[in-house]
C-alpha cells in the first residue's frame, strides 16, 4: 500500500495539487502552461462538463466536435510538470481508495500546446515546432530510473559538442510517442529535438545582471546536429513530459507556438493569434 505521505490526498478524496477524481479527467489531455490558456482552448468545445482550479493547475473537461477532452494548466518548469505527470497517473492507474496499484494499466495521450523560443533562422516567429524529442537539459528526471529511456550516443555527442560542465546534470534525450505525433504532423510543422531549460533567464542564456556560466552556449546548442537532427527550440516543459509519459507508459507529445526566434532576434508582433492559430489546429488533429 502507499503511504498517505507519499500519495497525498485532500479531504475529498481528490489527488492533493489538481484537485481532481478519476471521473474528472479524459484519456486525452492538452498541456497548456498559462491559466488563462485553459479558457482559450476550452472556448471552442461544444460543452465544457467540469471545471476546478487549485493553485496555477486548473482543470476542464469537456467535448469537441464529439471527442472528449481534458485541457490542463501546469503552470512553468519541469518541477510543475513532475506533479502534474504523477499525480494524474495516480488518477488512472492506482485505486484511490485501496492505495494500490492497478493491475491494468491505463495509457494517456498528453499534448501539450506551449509557446517557445525558435533556436534556428529558418524557423520563424508565428510558425509551429513539434518535438521529435525532448533534450532535458535540467535534470530533474534523473530522480528517477532513466537508463531504458535515454540515448547515450545522443546525449554524449552532445557533451562533447557544448563541452558540457560537468558540474551540471548529465543531459538526457527521450523521444516523443510517434503515434501521437503520426496524429499530430503536417507540411506546416517544423519537427526537432525540443530542448528543456530549468529556467527562464541564466539556462536559457539570458542577462540581465548576472553572469553566465557559459554565455556561447545557446550557439553551441542551435549549431548541435546528429545524423541530421538538429535542435530547433527551447523551453521549460517538454523533455519533463516525454520522460515522465514514458516511464509511467503514456503517450506524449509537445506542440509549441514560435512567438521569439533567438538566433535573428525577433519577437512575433501578434503572439496571441499563433497561440489561437495553434489551438484550433491542435484541437482538429485531435478530432479527426
Amino acid at each position: 500500500m502507499i503511504q498517505e505521505s507519499e500519495l497525498i490526498l485532500n479531504p475529498d478524496g481528490s489527488v492533493y495539487h489538481l484537485n481532481l477524481h478519476p471521473e474528472n479527467i479524459a484519456s486525452d489531455i492538452i498541456f497548456v502552461g498559462d491559466q488563462d490558456r485553459v479558457d482559450k482552448v476550452t472556448k471552442h468545445f461544444d460543452v465544457v462538463e467540469f471545471t476546478t482550479q487549485k493553485r496555477e493547475f486548473k482543470t476542464s473537461t469537456g467535448v469537441y466536435k464529439g471527442k472528449r477532452l481534458t485541457v490542463l494548466s501546469t503552470g512553468i518548469g519541469p518541477d510543475n510538470i513532475d506533479i502534474v505527470m504523477n499525480e494524474l497517473d495516480a488518477l488512472v492507474n492506482i485505486n484511490l481508495q485501496t492505495r494500490q496499484p492497478k493491475k491494468t494499466l491505463t495509457k494517456l495521450n498528453i499534448v501539450r500546446i506551449g509557446t517557445s523560443g525558435s533556436l534556428q533562422s529558418d524557423i520563424p516567429v508565428d510558425s509551429f515546432v513539434i518535438g521529435s524529442h525532448g533534450l532535458d537539459l535540467n535534470g530533474m528526471l534523473h530522480s528517477y530510473q532513466i537508463d531504458a529511456i535515454s540515448n547515450l550516443e545522443v546525449e554524449n555527442a552532445f557533451i562533447s559538442h557544448t563541452n558540457w560542465s560537468n558540474k551540471k546534470a548529465h543531459p538526457i534525450l527521450v523521444e516523443n510517442s510517434l503515434e501521437l505525433e503520426n496524429k499530430l504532423i503536417s507540411e506546416k510543422v517544423f519537427k526537432g529535438i525540443t530542448a528543456t531549460a530549468g529556467g527562464f533567464y541564466g539556462p536559457q542564456g539570458r542577462v540581465l545582471r548576472l553572469p553566465l556560466e557559459d554565455k556561447n552556449l545557446n550557439h553551441k546548442i542551435d549549431s548541435f546536429n546528429f545524423n541530421g537532427i538538429r535542435i530547433t527550440n527551447l523551453e521549460m516543459e517538454t523533455s519533463a513530459i516525454y520522460g515522465l509519459s514514458k516511464l509511467l507508459g503514456h503517450h506524449a507529445c509537445s506542440l509549441n507556438a514560435i512567438i521569439a526566434n533567438r538566433a535573428n532576434g525577433t519577437f512575433s508582433k501578434d503572439p496571441g493569434k499563433v497561440v489561437a492559430d495553434l489551438i484550433v489546429y491542435t484541437l482538429n488533429k485531435l478530432a479527426e
